[in-house]
């Protein structure tokens, strides 16, 4: 059971910066545990508020369900005292209620709720979803509103008042309307995560809705400058925040959009820049070519020193 309430995971969460750490594979793509371990160690060290195991920069959508709880009990199992580990659900809803489940088993504090997967589903049928996933676990709850599950704010204030443990809102989508009337609506009943890609792009805006923190897939490689960069947003470091996403956060965009799937493609060459390589994306991702690798390192180098 989880040393966590789901009230303790949402407070805990909106005072720092997340880590969405990836998942390391071997070169057949098998899970490479022993090197996931020793990266949820290290990664552990830098001061990030919770970790997010198997999300959408660990490839949750390619990993079996099996899969996912071994890189969630590993997670759970490495992760530093006082950093709550955060498991995925997805798929549809029996699915995510199995997963929830295996969750619960593997150690984690709480739980990422990602979209069903293919369909499209109105409000009705999204609030049933999170619905039953909410029923099925003691963990805190976070619905990750985006692509095929956007949620409106009349079916969040309601799934709000129905489900205790739903304690947080991920945005994945950037509309600024929409999260300010869902901040109206329901103030800090729950915790507002940035989702977008690369979500330093949009924190300082972000932060003005109340949305205190955000996932940040570079962290992994990057992880003092991803530090640097959450403490100025926070601290409304205007100046900062512009000088470091001219000098690298911006260009490390530009190689980004370059393919679909580069969000993550981008952030396991950037492990391999730094010498700690977590092994090929698993298709159907690809990963980035030889010149493009290049060009991140000559971002990576031009940083402050950063740790190996």
């Amino acid at each position: 059971m989880s040393a966590y309430s789901p009230t303790d995971v949402a407070r805990q969460l909106a005072g720092g910066l997340l880590s969405f750490p990836v998942t390391h594979f071997r070169p057949d793509h098998g899970f490479d545990e022993a090197a996931y371990r020793e990266n949820i160690g290290r990664l552990g060290g830098f001061g990030a508020a919770g970790l997010f195991a198997a999300g959408g920069t660990g490839e949750f959508f390619s990993l079996t369900p099996a899969e996912v709880e071994s890189v969630v009990t590993a997670a759970a199992q490495e992760a530093p005292a006082g950093v709550p580990v955060i498991a995925p659900a997805g798929y549809g809803t029996a699915m995510a209620v199995e997963m929830a489940r295996s969750a619960e088993r593997a150690g984690a504090d709480g739980l990422l709720l990602l979209p069903p997967y293919l369909t499209e589903a109105d409000q009705d049928g999204l609030a049933a979803h999170v619905r039953a996933v909410c029923a099925a676990t003691g963990l805190g709850v976070i619905l990750y509103s985006r692509a095929n599950a956007v949620f409106d704010e009349t079916t969040v204030a309601a799934l709000a008042e129905d489900c205790p443990n739903l304690v947080g809102f991920k945005d994945g989508v950037g509309n600024i309307e929409k999260m300010t009337r869902l901040y109206a609506r329901l103030g800090d009943r729950l915790t507002y995560i940035g989702g977008l890609p690369t979500a330093e792009t949009f924190a300082l805006p972000y932060l003005e809705l109340g949305v205190t923190t955000y996932s940040s897939a570079m962290f992994n490689f990057v992880p003092e400058f991803a530090m640097r960069f959450y403490r100025a947003v926070r601290d409304h470091d205007r100046a900062a925040v512009y000088r470091y996403l001219d000098d690298f956060v911006l260009p490390y965009c530009d190689i980004r959009n370059r393919r679909a799937g580069y969000a993550v493609s981008i952030v396991k060459a950037g492990m391999k820049v730094i010498g700690r390589p977590a092994g090929p994306v698993r298709p159907p991702l690809v990963d980035l070519d030889e010149s493009e690798l290049a060009q991140l390192a000559d971002l990576v180098e031009r940083l402050p020193e950063q740790p190996r």
